[in-house]
């Protein structure tokens, strides 16, 4: 695969009749110096650039976050900083090639700035992702490289990581083997994996398929027991799995704000029980592992 004229190929969706108008936005905005904080809440101040707002606005929906910039409070649907927090404690990026798979917007990135990693490497094929951390960059102007590329990709991709995220992608994808191989591909011989996915409670090796949709999801295929998550990573070449943490969903985490369009978790829940989905599935549970390659 020639991943050059791949990249050259997807360049052009930055020109869709949906994103170009906010290409040129990103253009308008001045250049300057800011203070920048990378904590909970990524922040800019100084002083701020006309139309901040307005731009931010013209690229909703944002899902993770949460940013502030300037006067501009972009309150994301997901309050990434729980998760982050979270996995904190369990990785160590300092000198490391990293990739975040998935990256949305680049929120993890952007935190993952204050461990010193030797780089940073966002995948995600969404233009509309791109254009804001383009947005976000412009004022933290991080040395942060964003593909508009796949977790399938990864194996031809032009070096090998150390670290490699992958956080709520696994159950959009229909063959997830074939997901943790190409993970398992993009590592260096002493790499790690930490991923995060949809299972359900169980001690037998099995998974839930659901008929249509899942929390409202169409692209959910197949949420694991813990078990068969083991499974499949062992299947893949893993040699070892390591369960972090595990959590429910909660509307702490995920809820709607006027930063989003449409619906959000407590429009995917039964109204009258919510430890199901609308569908009568289990509710969201994430669990977090580490896996090694070596």
């Amino acid at each position: 695969m020639n991943l050059q004229e791949l990249r050259e190929e997807r360049l052009k969706w930055m020109k869709w009749k949906n994103i170009a108008p906010l290409q040129e936005a990103l253009k308008s905005l001045e250049d300057g110096s800011w203070e920048v904080e990378l904590g909970d809440i990524i922040s800019v101040n100084g002083a701020a650039p006309k139309d901040v707002d307005k731009i931010a606005k013209m690229m909703m929906p944002w899902r993770k976050g949460p940013f502030k910039l300037f006067d501009t409070f972009i309150d994301s649907e997901w309050r990434s900083y729980i998760k982050y927090n979270l996995l904190r404690k369990h990785f160590n990026l300092k000198d490391k090639r990293v990739a975040d798979i998935g990256c949305n917007n680049g929120y993890y990135l952007f935190r993952m700035q204050e461990d010193a990693p030797k780089s940073l490497v966002g995948f995600d094929p969404s233009p509309l992702y791109k254009t804001q951390f383009e947005f976000i960059n412009h004022f933290v102007k991080s040395d942060i490289v964003y593909e508009l590329l796949g977790v399938e990709h990864l194996e031809f991709y032009e070096e090998k990581f150390d670290v490699i995220f992958c956080l709520g992608v696994l159950y959009h994808r229909s063959d997830p083997v074939a997901m943790l191989k190409s993970l398992y591909k993009g590592l260096d011989k002493k790499g790690e994996v930490i991923l995060d996915t949809f299972y359900i409670e169980g001690d037998d090796e099995v998974c839930l398929c659901p008929k249509s949709s899942y929390s409202k999801i169409p692209n959910i295929y197949f949420v694991p027991t813990i078990k068969a998550l083991k499974n499949w990573c062992l299947r893949a070449g893993f040699k070892s799995f390591e369960v972090l943490e595990t959590s429910v969903t909660n509307s702490d985490e995920q809820r709607k704000t006027e930063w989003i369009e449409g619906e959000s978790l407590e429009n995917f829940l039964d109204e009258n029980d919510k430890s199901k989905t609308v569908e009568g599935y289990p509710a969201p549970a994430r669990v977090y592992v580490k896996l090694m390659k070596g």
